[in-house]
């Protein structure tokens, strides 16, 4: 099965994912690649396939990603298929940490296969105050970053289940409920 999830930058959601991956044997993330700078210890190949920009237009061109966006001006996030066939090659669920557009792209392409989750703030307030201090952007790419979760969040209907992270151990608890019910 595949499992995507979605949700503005800040609003719990690679938590939520890991919950998933410490919690579960049979999930793997799948790994996208990325033509934006590692932040803080990210590894290529661990937390991002770390690309130029120009590798990557030459990868579209090829027809090598499941899904890709050009989130910010300049900076693309993308799925490569051979990620997903590695995937499912070791037997595991296809866990995907993605954009809103991206979440929304894999959905259509892997129907009632896939289970679209939306991680959605408790507000734009709460969203800016994890993004100040999470402490890894500047403030003009907070209100970059606030300004694009308002957009996405206008698409939070287009996902199967929305998840409102308030209180991390109640939304763990919720989405474990969720999966169970779609995976049996």
């Amino acid at each position: 099965m595949i499992l995507i999830f979605s949700a503005p930058s800040g609003s719990g959601k690679s938590t939520l994912v890991q919950h998933l991956l410490d919690s579960r044997q049979d999930m793997e993330l799948s790994i996208s690649a990325t033509t934006r700078a590692p932040r803080g210890q990210e590894q290529d190949g661990k937390e991002y396939y770390f690309i130029t920009p120009e590798r990557f237009e030459e990868l579209i061109r090829e027809d090598a990603f499941v899904e890709w966006q050009q989130v910010y001006k300049g900076t693309y996030y993308g799925t490569l298929r051979s990620e997903i066939d590695r995937i499912e090659g070791a037997g595991h669920h296809v866990i995907f940490d993605i954009d809103v557009k991206g979440g929304i792209n894999v959905k259509k392409l892997f129907g009632d296969r896939a289970r679209a989750i939306f991680i959605a703030p408790p507000s734009i307030a709460a969203l800016r105050e994890r993004l100040t201090k999470r402490g890894t952007d500047s403030p003009e790419k907070i209100e970059e970053r606030l300004a694009k979760a308002e957009t996405e969040m206008a698409d939070a209907p287009l996902f199967d289940t929305i998840l409102v992270n308030d209180d991390l151990n109640a939304t763990k608890q919720a989405l474990d409920k969720e999966l169970e019910s779609f995976l049996n």
